[in-house]
């Protein structure tokens, strides 16, 4: 997929965005389109970026690392979120270089993040990840724990929890999303108003049913960059 093809999808994916928002009485501007670039090259990467992208993420830290600190990618204006499982040995990589880890899901992880924050200087803003799937071995919390472990979270040094991510569990029809993201909405929405900020949910094959289950962010990358070349 060349340079031209990445901006042809952005302004396709933008419009079913805007479209998802007016069918459910929103505006575009309270949906932040994030980039998920796993295994997409620089090039295509930095087309999506001059076509006024934003916000990127990746799911594993040694190619975020070589992304962020390497031309042409590595400038200020980039917003880079952390979407993927993070070992605590992998913290102090994470705190400073992500404006949002969004997949926290232990009081051990999430004190680890504040504390190499509070070293740095700086705070650690993070998302609650949440198990929608209570089939498939991912990674989250499970729903009936998730405010429990929210009101511990807002007490660890470092850190500020601003909302909820989570992954529907696959299915062919996107309609069968519905009732996760309404799932997740509803926990969002019993969060302390400090911490409702971010509700993080809706991937390429279901994002328009998040955004009308209340997504104020979502997270596409086949949409955007076409099918990723497999793994050696």
């Amino acid at each position: 997929m060349d340079a031209e093809e990445v901006v042809r999808n952005i302004e396709r994916v933008r419009a079913r965005i805007a479209q998802a928002a007016s069918r459910a009485g929103r505006s575009a501007d309270q949906v932040t389109l994030v980039a998920v670039t796993k295994r997409v090259e620089a090039v295509r990467m930095e087309a999506a970026y001059r076509y006024g992208l934003r916000d990127f993420a990746e799911n594993y830290m040694q190619e975020a690392v070589a992304k962020i600190d390497q031309p042409p990618l590595d400038v200020p204006e980039i917003c880079w979120h952390f979407i993927g499982h993070l070992q605590t040995n992998k913290v102090k990589e994470a705190v400073g270089r992500f404006v949002l880890i969004q997949s926290v899901d232990s009081l051990r992880l999430a004190s680890e993040i504040g504390k190499q924050a509070v070293r740095a200087g700086l705070t650690a803003d993070i998302l609650l990840e949440v198990k929608l799937d209570p089939i498939a071995a991912k990674f989250g919390l499970a729903p009936e724990t998730t405010l429990e472990m929210a009101a511990q979270v807002t007490m660890v040094p470092g850190i500020r929890l601003r909302g909820l991510m989570g992954m529907a569990p696959f299915a062919s029809e996107p309609e069968a999303a519905r009732p996760a993201f309404r799932q997740l909405y509803t926990l969002f929405t019993q969060l302390p108003p400090e911490c409702r900020h971010t509700l993080s949910m809706g991937m390429t094959g279901d994002f328009e049913v998040a955004i009308e289950e209340g997504a104020t962010m979502v997270r596409l990358g086949t949409a955007l960059f076409g099918q990723r070349p497999q793994q050696a």
